[in-house]
């Protein structure tokens, strides 16, 4: 396939990983900020091709990953009432709240559907106007665009009866966080192709300029993945402090700026919880006051509620890269996809769930016995 082969060819991952082993002159630990990345580099094993002078580590990049403990809460109270229609993408009816996940709601009664898009969403409000429809809305900046549409389609519609939870989060507070915190280790960071194809990456640079942390713009093929990393490590190795677009196939430094501009007419920027990280400030983005009507937290009085989270699981210590998966002592044992303790575990881009499934379980299991 035009403009997917090429970019998976063997030959030519081999050719710049050897690029990368002549290049890299001392240790360097990158972190790729977006769970599709993870799940590519794992897959591949591309983590296990380079020279083990470039560790990689796994950053918060997974909406469903880092989606609060308290809002799958308030999820599972608002699915439970019977007037209600609670729609989702499928990654996340299995995410445990405090006792349960959406699945359990479902085989209890409640009418959850699985929807591709939130205008599938707008579209079942319009077809029952007897009931509320209530769209998860979780999300980085690329899932902000088709969020806010649906908020505006039903305005237009004059839908009263669709509501959003919304759960968005931004990736530059969040490499903010990692990089301001005492225990961070990441030299240089992979961003995330798809939210820059949205925001650009003009937020980048003075992030660069405070923390001397270069950065590179990453697609999610192997052959995006390691033309990242290369462009990272030149700029360690020069001590260059600057932002690369390795990704300039797909993404421009303005951005998308129609989607921003919509963006910013639905959404404000909110303090916002990550699951097992905490509170980051600025990090989120929540309805504007005009827009209170398609609340649902407000529509459903559910804004207190609070939970904690699972002692056993260090989902945000994966997430802020100061661990990898198979450190955590209930990894492939108390915590698998069938049965998970965290949203690692669950989603498709957890970097636990990659872990998992593409053998690492294993790997774990040998290293123990040996």
């Amino acid at each position: 396939m035009k403009y997917v082969d090429e970019y998976r060819d063997a030959a030519q991952v081999r050719s710049v990983i050897e690029e990368i082993r002549h290049t890299v002159t001392r240790r360097w630990t990158l972190m790729e900020i977006c769970g599709g990345q993870t799940h590519a580099i794992v897959r591949h094993g591309i983590d296990q091709l380079l020279p083990p002078e470039i560790e990689l580590v796994h950053g918060p990049g997974c909406p469903v990953c880092v989606t609060p403990l308290e809002l799958v809460d308030k999820a599972l109270v608002i699915a439970s009432q019977p007037d209600v229609i609670f729609c989702s993408y499928g990654d996340m009816l299995r995410v445990p709240g405090s006792g349960r996940d959406l699945f359990s709601v479902k085989a209890q009664g409640g009418d959850i559907r699985v929807v591709y898009s939130p205008l599938d969403a707008v579209k079942i409000a319009g077809q029952n106007p007897d009931k509320q429809v209530v769209f998860f809305a979780i999300g980085f900046e690329t899932t902000a665009p088709p969020n806010v549409m649906s908020v505006l389609q039903a305005q237009r519609l004059g839908l009263t009866n669709y509501t959003m939870l919304v759960s968005h989060v931004r990736v530059p507070p969040a490499i903010r966080a990692i990089l301001s915190s005492p225990q961070n280790r990441v030299q240089g960071f992979l961003l995330a192709g798809h939210v820059s194809a949205v925001m650009g990456y003009w937020e980048y640079p003075s992030l660069v300029e405070e923390f001397k942390v270069p950065m590179a713009v990453t697609g999610f093929e192997p052959l995006d993945i390691v033309k990242g990393i290369l462009a990272a490590v030149q700029l360690l190795e020069a001590g260059r402090m600057e932002v690369v677009n390795a990704y300039s196939r797909a993404v421009t430094l303005e951005g998308n700026q129609p989607a921003q501009k919509t963006i910013e007419k639905v959404f404000m920027e909110c303090d916002r919880k990550w699951r097992g990280i905490g509170m980051i400030p600025m990090s989120g983005w929540r309805l504007r006051p005009e827009f209170d009507l398609f609340d649902a937290e407000k529509r459903f009085d559910v804004e207190t509620i609070q939970t904690d989270e699972s002692p056993l699981c260090i989902a945000g210590q994966i997430l802020q890269g100061l661990k990898k998966p198979q450190e955590c002592s209930a990894f492939g044992t108390l915590c698998t996809p069938e049965r998970p303790l965290g949203a690692t575990m669950v989603s498709s881009e957890g970097a636990c769930a990659a872990y998992y499934r593409y053998g690492r379980v294993e790997i774990q299991h040998q290293v123990k016995q040996s």
